[in-house]
């Protein structure tokens, strides 16, 4: 059965789906307590429901694994958090899927309870043919780097020799790039994984030295499903195309397209907040959907010309209830300690109780980050 939903149940079900509804904890743990190296906190639960978060390494205000976590977490998250659960903890993973039919091949954290539904399609192989042949081309130099971790790891991709037979070649910034892109790959088919970090910089490990023994292998054929109503309960309504047959179909007023929803997330109470939003926050992150059930136009403009950007370099999409209503402008400045607001762009005016609602955000991201809030002038 399909059903009919007025757009403001769609914007509600995404919110809600989104962990953006009602209220967040409040209350942030002493910066010397544990606890703020603890995924206990809710990190691990977030992730398993929100199926991943984004690495993006841009921080004009914070990186956007951690903006994601602290716009549902509030001042409780703190990004060691993230951290231990990785490196200490062995509850999340990081992974560069090179062998998603649905995500971009860009970094993601996972929980490692999803390890069972995407072990089986890995070890099929990537899905880029263009990568597929250079792995099979350079079947020695693979080799030579399993044989360095199991000897050494885990390693950081400087340390591991170049030994490739046929370079891997491209315009862009994986050229010549070979043994990071051998790594990626045998992250991808579940043979090597990022046993940490330095810094910035990824270690690497064989897979079975950082994911946990005797995982359960869910045959693709089972997992495929599984994973789409996971996708689908943490978007709540989504295009077939991004679930495949989870959920039900829906028509959503003002929309010519068909919906898959959640049919569990239709008819909830809602109780909607303000969110000052990453720019690869899942809410936005479709911006058909955004366009179409929010009516929100967005395009992140950091590697736009700053003449021509409307918005700014990493303008913050902003929730207010069910609605994205604007964008906030601001940077980090770190050195001076100010969270630097340059503007708030609203879509249409907004009542002196959403502005005062954005400001009180405004000022508890500031908070969260270090920094006292400033305003440009002029």
């Amino acid at each position: 059965m399909e059903l009919a939903l007025d757009r403001d149940e769609a914007r509600r079900i995404a919110v809600r789906a989104q962990r953006l509804a009602a209220s967040r904890p409040a209350v942030s743990p002493p910066a010397a307590s544990p606890s703020a190296a603890s995924p206990s906190e809710g990190l691990v639960q977030l992730v398993e429901h929100l199926t991943f978060l984004q690495l993006d390494p841009t921080a004009a205000i914070a990186p956007s694994a951690d903006l994601i976590a602290y716009t549902r977490l509030g001042p409780s998250y703190a990004p060691e958090q993230l951290t231990a659960a990785i490196e200490r903890d062995r509850a999340l993973y990081e992974l560069k899927a090179q062998d998603d039919p649905v995500q971009p091949p860009f970094a993601m954290v996972r929980p490692v309870s999803d390890l069972e539904l995407n072990l089986d399609r890995m070890a099929a192989g990537p899905a880029h043919g263009g990568w597929r042949a250079w792995l099979e081309a350079n079947a020695r130099f693979r080799g030579e780097v399993l044989a360095r971790l199991r000897d050494a790891g885990p390693l950081p991709s400087k340390d591991i020799p170049d030994t490739a037979e046929v370079p891997w070649a491209s315009t862009g910034w994986t050229h010549a790039k070979n043994v990071t892109l051998m790594l990626e790959l045998l992250q991808s088919v579940g043979q090597v994984a990022v046993a940490g970090r330095v810094g910035r910089q990824r270690t690497w490990d064989l897979a079975e030295r950082v994911y946990p023994a005797a995982i359960r292998i869910v045959p693709e054929a089972e997992a495929a499903p599984l994973r789409d109503e996971r996708r689908l309960r943490a978007l709540g309504i989504a295009r077939p195309q991004l679930v495949g047959g989870a959920g039900v179909p829906a028509r959503v007023e003002g929309s010519a397209r068909e919906w898959r929803v959640d049919p569990e997330a239709v008819g909830l109470p809602f109780a909607g907040r303000t969110a000052l939003l990453s720019p690869f926050d899942r809410l936005i992150h479709d911006r058909v959907r955004s366009q179409e059930l929010f009516g929100f136009e967005y395009l992140l403009e950091m590697y736009k010309p700053a003449a021509k950007r409307r918005w700014g370099y990493f303008a913050l999409p902003i929730l207010h209830g069910d609605r994205l209503v604007g964008k906030l402008d601001a940077t980090a400045d770190r050195t001076a300690g100010v969270l630097r607001v340059d503007a708030v762009h609203e879509d249409e005016p907004l009542g002196s109780a959403a502005r005062d609602d954005i400001e009180r955000e405004i000022e508890g991201l500031a908070g969260w980050l270090g920094l006292r809030m400033e305003r440009r002038r002029g």
